[in-house]
Formats: C-alpha cells, sequence, structure tokens
C-alpha cells in the first residue's frame, strides 16, 4: 500500500515483484551512470579549450563509442527478457480463479468449487467505515491462499479493463472475448489493493481491486462458509 509523499515502488510481497524491483534499480544506476557521464562531457566542453582536436574524426573512438553503447544495451535487455519469460511461466497451478471485468464492477469465480462465485462493488464513501479506505474498499474482496501458485483468468465482458495489483507486480488486460492469464503468489498476508488500470468510461476510477492473502488453514474455513 503507498503512502504519502511516496517516491519509490511499493514493497514487493511476490517473487515476480521482488525481480522487477532489483531490475528497475539495475537500470536506474546505469541511468545515472550515464547522466554523470554526458554531464561531465558538456560541462568539461564548456569549461576547457580544446587542444587536441584531431581527436574529433578518429575512428578508434567512434568504436568505443558504438562497443560500450551495445554493452549498455545489453546490459538492460537480458534481464529484462528474463523476467519477462519468468513471469509468462505457469507451472502447475493449485488453484484458479476467473476474473471478469465489468461496467463497473469485478466478478470472481473459484472454477476449482462448486458455486463459489460473487460480485466485488466499490464501497461508497458514505459508507465506509472508520479506518476503510476511499476508492479502495470493496463490500467482497478476493480472499487467496498465500504461498501457493494461483492462476488468474481474466476477461471482460463489456469494454477493456485491466487487473492491476502493483505490490505483486500483475498487470493483465481484461479484453472481451478473450482470456488472458497470469499467476500470483503471496510471501506472507496481508490485503493487497489495486485499481482498474485502463480507462474504460466515466466510472474508470471506481473499480478498486481488494485481495486478501491468508493462510491456506483459513482459506479452507472461509470457502466453506461462503454460500
Amino acid at each position: 500500500m503507498p503512502y504519502p509523499l511516496q517516491l519509490g515502488l511499493q514493497d514487493a510481497v511476490s517473487p515476480a515483484m521482488e525481480e522487477l524491483l532489483h531490475f528497475h534499480d539495475h537500470t536506474l544506476m546505469i541511468m545515472l551512470l550515464i547522466s554523470t557521464l554526458v554531464l561531465y562531457t558538456i560541462l568539461l566542453t564548456l569549461s576547457t579549450k580544446l587542444t587536441h582536436t584531431c581527436t574529433m574524426n578518429t575512428q578508434e573512438m567512434e568504436t568505443v563509442w558504438t562497443i560500450l553503447r551495445a554493452i549498455i544495451l545489453i546490459s538492460i535487455a537480458l534481464p529484462s527478457l528474463r523476467i519477462l519469460y519468468l513471469m509468462d511461466e505457469i507451472n502447475n497451478p493449485l488453484l484458479t480463479v476467473k476474473t471478469m471485468g465489468h461496467q463497473w464492477y469485478w466478478s470472481y469465480e473459484y472454477t476449482d468449487y462448486k458455486d463459489l462465485s460473487f460480485d466485488s462493488y466499490m464501497i461508497p464513501t458514505p459508507n465506509l467505515k472508520p479506518g476503510e479506505l476511499r476508492l479502495l474498499e470493496v463490500d467482497n474482496r478476493a480472499v487467496l491462499p498465500m504461498e501457493m501458485l494461483i492462476r488468474m483468468l481474466i476477461s471482460s465482458e463489456d469494454v477493456i479493463h485491466s487487473w492491476t495489483i502493483p505490490s505483486l507486480g500483475i498487470k493483465t488486460d481484461a479484453i472481451p472475448g478473450r482470456l488472458n492469464q497470469t499467476t500470483l503468489t503471496s510471501s506472507r498476508p496481508g490485503l493487497y489493493y489495486g485499481q482498474c488500470s485502463e480507462i474504460c468510461g466515466s466510472n474508470h476510477s471506481f473499480m478498486p481491486i481488494v485481495l486478501e492473502l491468508i493462510p491456506l488453514k483459513h482459506f479452507k474455513d472461509w470457502s466453506t462458509l461462503m454460500p
């Protein structure tokens, strides 16, 4: 959950998000070094006299410049591709949940259980209880077990939506007539908030997502109590 005046990303609660955070820091450091070098070169050019004008036309300098740029691009591309393929893999999920986007709410269906489905609407501001978050609380939270590989099947019944949980590193489009899938897992229990990240109409900002990740034992108790 972000806090006021936060500059960085949200704390990671999944292995995928931890990898994304590491890649973000890795790329940011490369950008910082490049910016520092360019700024130093500009200041040096403005503050000193060019005494070695012959270096302006050397083939060796152009070759080194080209090789350095290629190395920098490779050092960014390889970790990026690794994370991309890791996030795309789905290996033996233990639970499958189908999520459907509507204007303007979400519906969840636990396909491994019989008749376990519900709709999730945002709670209006006048109905909020003390301590609840405006525009982020819902009447029915999606409850999932922690430390388990869960497959999410995501689609839409009207327009394009986007099912997004920043702290889990998940952002998957919900497209009418198409079933997208992604996986999630959490290393610790808690409440994790998200919102629709695709402009889907006048009430686009009123489609919050709340995941409640709990231990497997409590999840089994919750699933038996659901109507």
